[in-house]
């Protein structure tokens, strides 16, 4: 490689780096605003020992689970670049191809990580903005009363921005984080140099000796420690985005070292004011910076805001493409940047929930109850799914897997336990939330399965329809049809229905079936499958590849099979597609209570014409009647 070109990379590398810190970095990195406060807020007296001993803990679960486990081991799991915990079951799907049993517990592991991912993207940006409003209260406190409209007029305009994309605000996002990782150095240090005694608590003797001094107590502690810790799982989702090199390099040289700072800051702080518990993150700064401190913060906790719910956009399309979710309007908010997408229904479902849990829980210190629960359930997930990968894909010998397993899981359940504690006092809400949505993606997949079988059991074979061909006489018209289908295998019930009815066939047929792919993305050299049929070569099977991470393009498609020789002219081709009403029989497989669920979400779903990108005036629908 020339000098030139290893500058350039160089260049490059530094780029995606800066840009991972104001993306990926947003919510474990607004954690110092809160987290300090929430262990202490049990009643934990501030002394030497106590301070020292939570220090400890921060410092060993940031070491342990954050940087050890993902940005180490997790992190090497991707799916051809991609991460997160949908790429994460499509990968470890790969290993149970023909074992159906363990696919379903793939998938359930998967889902329940997926569904408590949203039950995280409705608390974060209320606990984050919340926290940083908060500081008000510090520096005026007869400005309490206005935390939390302001928090809620902070939060309608980020989701009333998200329809015109964040291409933008995106340009400021490593800027602004860069200079808030800085100041929470600066702050750290600053109180260190007065009570260097504090860095003691990088001994693990400290984390020890607390929780057996503290017995049940220090448990409890434990689910607030893990506030720390919320926002690991970016780490290996925004894989795709950036890299693993440059998430890497922002985590050891950059923001690693300014959350310690920053959080063993804080315990020196402590050790000298005990008093600053009330708030030991604002009181970390000197009066003067206050006002631009506090506009800061607001500015970090609206990034970290941002990239939970982007994160839900990316998380809804992939579930979209797998079959777990039913389709839903997908919008593309930039020419240039395939990943910035907006759906209208999350962002809309997620603004309301998010506005319903500030203005119930109403400060950040009753939201951190509902906090953590969600967080360590997903992390759960991915430690099992991450498991199956190494044992069965990357055939790791048993003992170096399991050794894996029972470390990294330890550290999950212990976590997770410990935050279970908290479900009577708010941590009841995100399992709600993942319960519900768990109930409607279970509902979905079955339903989709009930109507495959339904189709299996009816399919024709072209070799059967050409004789129904011969023996019904049909009338040629001219031009294109192409029928839509969802098997890949026999003729689609739309075109049965329209020649049965019709006795019409025209001069070329196409069946055309969008596959999604285990993998994030296909090239498009790898894009179609063309195969003829009939005598004369007028029936032809159209295959159309996508990976989960991709957005079908019907017609962009076909111009592209018109280069591979296939005769299209759009002026001359319709497209059937069948309009199907679903009901149920008595004795359906398909539970009683499951029933109107499935129907809602199926005549809800978005029309597959907007979904595919189908050239909608040269469309034509058909009505059929299913009964599963």
């Amino acid at each position: 490689m020339s000098t030139s070109s290893q500058s350039h990379s160089k260049q490059q590398l530094a780029g995606l780096t800066l840009s991972a810190v104001g993306v990926v970095f947003g919510d474990i990195g607004t954690s110092p605003l809160y987290a300090v406060k929430e262990v202490f807020h049990g009643g934990l007296t501030t002394d030497t020992a106590h301070v020292l001993g939570v220090l400890s803990l921060i410092f060993w679960s940031l070491t342990l689970v954050v940087t050890t486990k993902y940005a180490i081991f997790i992190m090497r799991a991707d799916n051809k670049g991609e991460g997160g915990i949908m790429a994460l079951l499509a990968l470890a799907l790969q290993s149970a191809k023909f074992n159906p049993q363990k696919a379903r517990f793939i998938i359930t592991t998967g889902l329940i990580g997926a569904v408590l991912f949203y039950g995280d993207s409705i608390i974060t940006p209320a606990i984050s903005v919340l926290s940083a409003v908060e500081g008000l209260q510090i520096i005026a406190p007869k400005l309490e009363h206005y935390v939390v409209p302001i928090t809620i007029m902070v939060l309608g305009g980020l989701f009333l921005l998200q329809a015109r994309g964040t291409e933008t605000m995106g340009k400021l996002f490593s800027p602004i984080m860069c200079i808030w990782f800085v100041v929470l150095a600066v702050m750290g240090l600053v109180n260190i140099f007065e009570q260097p005694s504090v860095l003691m608590a990088i001994n693990p003797y400290y984390a020890v000796h607390v929780l057996i001094e503290l017995g049940w107590k220090g448990f409890l502690i434990m689910g607030a420690v893990v506030l720390t810790i919320t926002g690991a799982e970016a780490l290996y989702a925004d894989m795709g985005h950036f890299g693993l090199k440059p998430i890497r390099y922002a985590w050891f040289s950059f923001v690693f070292p300014a959350l310690l700072l920053n959080y063993f800051g804080q315990g020196a702080l402590l050790l000298s004011h005990p008093e600053a518990i009330e708030n030991p993150f604002y009181l970390l700064a000197p009066t003067w910076a206050l006002y631009p401190l506090l506009i800061l913060s607001t500015l970090a906790t609206v990034i970290a805001s941002q990239s939970v719910i982007s994160g839900a956009f990316s998380l809804t399309r992939q579930a979209i493409q797998l079959g777990y979710s039913p389709r839903m309007n997908i919008l593309h908010t930039s020419s240039d940047e395939m990943g910035q997408i907006y759906i209208p229904a999350v962002n809309w479902l997620l603004m309301v929930a998010v506005f319903i849990l500030v203005l119930s829980f109403k400060s950040s210190t009753a939201l951190a109850s509902a906090y953590g629960l969600a967080v360590t359930g997903t992390m759960i997930s991915t430690t099992i799914l991450a498991f199956i990968v190494i044992q069965e894909l990357w055939k790791w010998n048993k003992a170096t897997s399991i050794g894996f397993l029972s470390i990294f899981l330890t550290f999950d359940i212990l976590f997770f336990v410990a935050n279970s504690l908290k479900i009577p006092e708010g941590g009841w809400l995100p399992l709600t939330v993942g319960t519900v949505l768990f109930l409607i993606m279970t509902t979905w997949i079955k339903g989709r399965a009930l109507l495959a079988e339904y189709a299996d059991e009816r399919r024709v074979l072209f070799e059967e329809l050409e004789d129904k061909i011969t023996s019904h006489q049909p009338v040629i018209v001219k031009g294109s049809a192409i029928y839509l289908a969802k098997s890949v295998h026999g003729v689609p019930q739309v075109f049965l229905h329209n020649f049965e009815h019709n006795h019409v066939l025209h001069e070329q047929i196409m069946v055309l079936t969008i596959v999604t792919k285990d993998e994030p993305y296909v090239d498009v050299a790898h894009r179609i499958k063309i195969r003829a049929f009939g005598k004369n070569n007028n029936f032809y099977r159209v295959k159309l590849y996508y990976g989960f991470q991709q957005n079908p393009d019907v017609r962009q498609a076909l111009e592209q099979c018109a280069q591979e020789g296939l005769n299209i002219d759009f002026k001359q081709t319709s497209f059937f597609i069948g309009s199907e009403r679903v009901s149920f029989r008595k004795k359906s497989p398909m539970p009683k209570w499951r029933r109107a669920l499935f129907r809602f979400l199926f005549h809800n779903a978005s029309s597959a014409i907007e979904f595919f990108k189908i050239p909608v005036e040269r469309v034509i629908e058909l009505g059929i009647r299913i009964e599963l």
